[in-house]
C-alpha cells in the first residue's frame, strides 16, 4: 500500500464525490447499494453507506499528510484489541487483508454502523459506568505504548498550535500582540506542569461527548482517531462541568466506576486546568490550519471575525489567570 500522508493539499477531500466514494467501496468489496449520506465530520469524512447484502456500514475517508500508514493501523489495532476484550468500542472492519483500503487516491476505513443517542450523563449512576468503561480501556492501555502514534509532547502541548495561528494570517492585526503575549504564557505554565513526566499509557486522546453513543447499556467509544501516549486524565477532564461543587461530584461518580478496573494517579487532577488550556490553544490552531478546506469556513464562519479573536485571547487570559492561582 503507497503511504498518502504526506501528500500536500490544503482540500484534500475536492476529489470524494458521491461516484468516488462508492467506487471505493465497491473496490473494498463492500457491495455498495448506491444509498450514501454524509455523517457530521471535518477533520476525515465520514459517510453511511447502504449495502446490497448485509447491514449498513460507515466508512471512513482519512485526512491526507495527518497520519501514516502504520499509525492509522496502531489505532485500528488498539480498538480491535479493545472489542476483543469486549470493551464497547467501534472496531474497524477488515477489508480483505487489511483494515486499512487505499482507492483512487484515498485511504478508508469501514466501521459497523452502531446505533446509540447522545449520552446524558445526569441520568443515575451513569458517569460511574462510564468511568468503569475508561478504566476497562486503561487497563488495557497501560499494558503497553503505542510505537507508531504519538506522544502527548511540547509540541502537541500547544507550542504548535501557536505558531500556526501566527501564521494563519487569520489573527486581525490589532489583537496580534495580545494573543502572542498571553499564549506564551500559557505555554510557560503548561511547560512548568511537566505533563510529560507522567506515566503514559494509551488513549482514546479526545474522549468527549461527542465521541460516545450511549445505549441502555452504557456507552460505547467510538472514532479513535486521535489516540496517543498520554495520562489517564487526558480521558477524564472533559467530563467534568459546572461549578467546583458539581465537578467535585461528578469526579467522584466518575472515579467510583473507574477504580474498579485501573489505578489512577490523583497527583494527575492538578493537570485538568492544564489540559483546559492546551485544548483552547489547538483547538483554534485547528480551525486556523485547515481554512483552505471548504468546509471549515462553512462550519466555522465566525473564525475570521474580529469579536472571535478578541473573545478567544479573553478566554485564554482568564485560563491564565485560573493556572496562576492553583
Amino acid at each position: 500500500m503507497r503511504d498518502l500522508s504526506q501528500r500536500p493539499d490544503p482540500t484534500p477531500f475536492s476529489g470524494l464525490t458521491p461516484d468516488a466514494v462508492l467506487d471505493a467501496a465497491e473496490a473494498a468489496g463492500l457491495e455498495p447499494d448506491g444509498h450514501v449520506f454524509a455523517l457530521n465530520s471535518y477533520e476525515n469524512r465520514v459517510y453511511r453507506l447502504g449495502r446490497h447484502a448485509g447491514a449498513p456500514v460507515v466508512v471512513k475517508f482519512y485526512r491526507a499528510g495527518r497520519w501514516s500508514d502504520a499509525q492509522i493501523l496502531e489505532e485500528h489495532a488498539f480498538a480491535t484489541e479493545l472489542a476483543a476484550a469486549e470493551i464497547a468500542v467501534v472496531a474497524p472492519l477488515r477489508l480483505g487483508d487489511s483494515t486499512l483500503f487505499q482507492s483512487t487516491g484515498f485511504r478508508m476505513a469501514a466501521f459497523p454502523l452502531q446505533p446509540g443517542g447522545a449520552p446524558d450523563l445526569d441520568q443515575p449512576e451513569a458517569r460511574e459506568l462510564l468511568g468503569r468503561t475508561l478504566g476497562r480501556i486503561h487497563a488495557i492501555g497501560a499494558l503497553r505504548p503505542f510505537t507508531h502514534r504519538p506522544s502527548m509532547s511540547a509540541e502537541r502541548l500547544g507550542s504548535r498550535g501557536r505558531a500556526s495561528v501566527l501564521a494563519s494570517g487569520q489573527l486581525p492585526p490589532h489583537m496580534r500582540e495580545a494573543y502572542a503575549r498571553i499564549s506564551i504564557e500559557l505555554l510557560t505554565q503548561i511547560d512548568a506542569a511537566d505533563v510529560a513526566s507522567c506515566r503514559k499509557i494509551r488513549l482514546h486522546g479526545d474522549c468527549h461527548l461527542g465521541n460516545i453513543l450511549w445505549q441502555p447499556s452504557g456507552p460505547v467509544f467510538v472514532d479513535l482517531d486521535d489516540c496517543v501516549n498520554g495520562p489517564a486524565i487526558q480521558d477524564l477532564w472533559m467530563f467534568l462541568a459546572g461549578n467546583p461543587d458539581e465537578r467535585r461530584r461528578q469526579w467522584s461518580e466518575l472515579l467510583a466506576g473507574y477504580e474498579r478496573f485501573a489505578i489512577f494517579d490523583h497527583a494527575q487532577i492538578r493537570l485538568v486546568e492544564v489540559l483546559r488550556a492546551v485544548r483552547m490553544l489547538n483547538h483554534a490552531a485547528w480551525i486556523a490550519e485547515r481554512w483552505a478546506d471548504p468546509a471549515f469556513p462553512r462550519a466555522f464562519p465566525w473564525f475570521g471575525e474580529a469579536r472571535f479573536w478578541e473573545q478567544h485571547v479573553n478566554d485564554l487570559a482568564e485560563q491564565a489567570a485560573v493556572l496562576n492561582e492553583s
